[in-house]
């Protein structure tokens, strides 16, 4: 990197919001973040942000790359380098060789860091019944985590089976069925129940009755979705109500996934995960 391109990065990374979002990717390793989540922890309009990833685009210290119809950003671990590089390069009385182990172990070095310290997350989704919602909830987030999140579901009134119309969309959707069965939320109250980080419900009839007291001081939000086992119509309308439920909690559970737990405090934690109760489903996906 020469002098013109450091100063270009620097002046990219002289904006507090670019700033923030830089180092949020770098946290993210090589999974990256959407514009929308990056935008949501930083706390900035969407459409100022995508301007403030073109900046740090144009200054090489991002890079991009689409998913199908959306667009993931990940930090460019070379371009950070290089100004590292840049830095030191006349460090040492000009034996550069000197600060090439510093230079590896805060880039090369990170990835590795970030998997052994990353700490895997426990979530639970609540609904009336456990019949339908929640345990599309839990099928979604157990493969969209990737082994960050635990997910699990219950019921303050649990069902006596899964509703048959989730369940033949969750296998259409190449899941066991046999692994999700209707429970009472009063098996996650015990003090042998696995510590909750998440406690999500997905209807309003559940966030309105007594909870469960749940061990350990978990972040709860409340992502109301309509009921589609209350729909009543032929079975091609049926199975319409539900592909619709299931891709607005797919929706909301990706951003969720996003976000940048770890360097985000109990109160802005809850603010994100109140604004994600607001997403609507991209229904064309």
């Amino acid at each position: 990197m020469d002098k013109t391109e450091a100063i270009a990065a620097f002046a990219a990374l002289s904006q507090s919001a670019r700033l923030d979002a830089f180092r949020l990717l770098v946290q993210a390793g090589d999974e990256g973040m959407l514009a929308g989540d990056i935008a949501r922890a930083v706390d900035v309009r969407q459409n100022t942000m995508s301007t403030n990833l073109s900046v740090l685009l144009r200054a090489g210290l991002i890079a991009n790359h689409r998913q199908g119809r959306t667009v993931r950003y990940v930090a460019d671990m070379e371009g950070l380098k290089g100004l590292l590089g840049f830095l030191l390069q006349d460090c040492c009385g000009g034996q550069v060789e000197q600060c090439a182990p510093v230079i590896d172990s805060l880039t090369n070095g990170c990835d590795a860091q970030r998997a052994s310290a990353q700490k895997t997350y426990n979530v639970l989704f609540l609904c009336h019944a456990n019949s339908a919602r929640s345990l599309m909830a839990e099928a979604i987030l157990q493969r969209e985590g990737k082994g960050r999140f635990r997910a699990f579901s219950a019921g303050s009134s649990p069902a006596p089976h899964a509703n048959p119309n989730t369940l033949a969309l969750l296998a259409r959707n190449n899941f066991d069925v046999g692994a999700f069965k209707p429970k009472s939320w009063d098996v996650f109250s015990t003090k042998d129940a696995p510590k909750m980080d998440f406690v999500i419900t997905v209807c309003d009839k559940a966030a309105g009755e007594p909870c469960p007291t749940w061990p350990g001081q978990p972040v709860t939000a409340h992502w109301g979705v309509h009921d589609p086992a209350a729909f009543e119509g032929n079975e091609a309308h049926t199975a319409v109500i539900f592909n619709k439920t299931y891709a607005q909690l797919r929706s909301r559970i990706s951003g969720f996934a996003n976000l940048p737990i770890d360097s985000l405090d109990q109160l802005a934690l809850k603010r994100q995960m109140d604004a994600i109760g607001g997403i609507t489903a991209d229904l064309d996906d």
